[in-house]
């Protein structure tokens, strides 16, 4: 059965585009203009008509896709605002009221506004981030980087390879629709029938696999049957909405993020990004270090990436880079906390405990954990922190697939049945049995975790 719903189960052109002319939650007048005008302001505001065509083209492609990924996924609307971008630089690009528009930007914009890039196998428009490469820098594209590529004789979309990566696409011709929001309009629920209730159906036995709490609809037909409406329930109590077996319009867009935040992460799972190996620890000093600390900061803005847009991906390899840092500046920004590129006290706890509470409710063969160099701490009894959550988070899986290890309670306590799991562990291969995790024991762990989870397991116990 082939569904098309503009919108939801397919990328269009907008007629017309809301802008909220400063930060999300600051009140100011919102401005509806048509998405070409809107495209023609952005460019004419954030890049140079002297520009090679080849660098204003792979910028163009980068606006429009980041305007489109906003009127997608309905990031705005779907969080209770009722515009779909700001023009505030923090959170989007820049959109300036009344400004002129550059003759040569407007003959391109005309011809590309109805293309966008996007990732090999997935539908929605890149969120293509982008920064000017002088004054800011950041993980996806440099605006005076391009005109540098353009210069060499690269072509717009390598341009966009060199920035985003070989796997993205450029769509083109894409059709034009009015905009409106997906939500149908008014609840659905136990009896009805529609091509919306089959959509929801398949998003909700996807997010089953991270969240098997969520029982299985063995027959997705279109069908608000019981089975969907137990879905539906089991849905709504783990993700704190009211419990009514009524797909009302929280509940509507509350599946829709969630959808996109599992396809996402198994993307990145596949990609090898939140599993990046990760160097051997070389204590040089100096801003590339290799710091165990920066290793968990770059895992969890890995996983929150995948449930923000606005978080840029970084490679976890335990350096405080550009990338990382910009990631985390992201992240503050994302969470409305001072914007420094550091992980301060109240950036590490927003952090932490964010992920956690995505981490907590998916089961251990959902969760994909990087090696981490072990943190320079003895986790013993009694012991409280991220770290100790980690161990947990390694020793549940090892219990799920191998017999005599206790699984624990992952709560980032180090409490009596943490103890008694690692001291099984420690029986199970061999080492000297003391229930404390210090350096050699946390790498046994990382290291017997990661062949069970992602390498051979034929013979595993040769690998202490």
């Amino acid at each position: 059965m082939s569904i098309q719903i503009p919108g939801l189960t397919q990328v269009v052109i907008p007629a017309t585009i809301t802008v909220h002319l400063v930060a999300p939650d600051e009140p100011a007048e919102n401005v509806t203009v048509s998405f070409l005008d809107y495209i023609k302001n952005v460019a004419s505001s954030e890049i140079y008509p002297t520009w090679p065509e080849s660098a204003l083209r792979a910028n163009i492609y980068a606006i429009t896709s980041t305007a489109l990924n906003r009127v997608f996924t309905e990031w705005y609307r779907s969080r209770g605002y009722n515009f779909d971008i700001t023009n505030d630089t923090r959170f989007d690009q820049a959109y300036v009221q009344g400004r002129g528009i550059f003759d040569s930007v407007s003959q391109i914009v005309d011809d590309l506004f109805d293309s966008y890039i996007n990732r090999q196998g997935q539908l929605e428009p890149l969120y293509a981030q982008f920064c000017d490469g002088r004054v800011s820098f950041c993980p996806g594209l440099l605006q005076w980087g391009t005109v540098g590529l353009a210069e060499q004789g690269y072509t717009p979309y390598e341009i966009l390879q060199y920035y985003y990566g070989d796997n993205i696409n450029l769509k083109e011709d894409t059709p034009l629709a009015e905009a409106y929001e997906t939500y149908p309009g008014v609840p659905v629920q136990l009896g009805d029938n529609n091509p919306y209730i089959l959509l929801m159906q398949i998003a909700l036995n996807t997010i089953s696999t991270n969240y098997p709490a969520i029982p299985k609809i063995s027959n997705p037909t279109g069908t608000f049957d019981e089975s969907t409406q137990e879905a539906v329930n089991a849905f709504q109590e783990i993700f704190d909405l009211p419990v009514t077996g009524i797909i009302d319009k929280a509940t509507w867009y509350q599946i829709r993020r969630i959808y996109i935040a599992v396809t996402k992460l198994a993307e990145l799972t596949s990609q090898g990004v939140i599993i990046s190996d990760i160097p051997e620890y070389t204590p040089t000093p100096g801003p590339q270090e290799v710091v165990p600390r920066i290793q968990v900061v770059q895992y969890f803005l890995n996983v929150l990436s995948a449930y923000y847009s606005s978080i840029p991906t970084v490679d976890i390899n335990g350096v405080l880079d550009t990338h990382t840092r910009s990631s985390i500046m992201e992240f503050q920004r994302e969470f409305n906390i001072p914007i420094t590129g550091i992980v301060d006290e109240q950036t590490w706890n927003a952090m932490s405990s964010s992920v956690i509470g995505i981490l907590e409710t998916l089961p251990p063969n959902a969760i994909a954990l990087p090696a981490l160099l072990w943190p320079g701490i003895t986790y013993q009894l009694g012991s409280q922190s991220p770290g100790v959550y980690l161990i947990q988070q390694y020793l549940t899986y090892i219990a799920s697939v191998l017999e005599g290890i206790a699984p624990t309670d992952p709560d980032g306590v180090f409490g009596p049945l943490t103890e008694q799991s690692v001291r099984q562990f420690q029986e199970y291969f061999g080492i000297n049995v003391t229930g404390v995790v210090d350096r050699y024991t946390w790498d046994r762990i990382v290291l017997i975790y990661r062949n069970l989870r992602f390498g051979n397991t034929s013979n595993i116990n040769g690998l202490t």
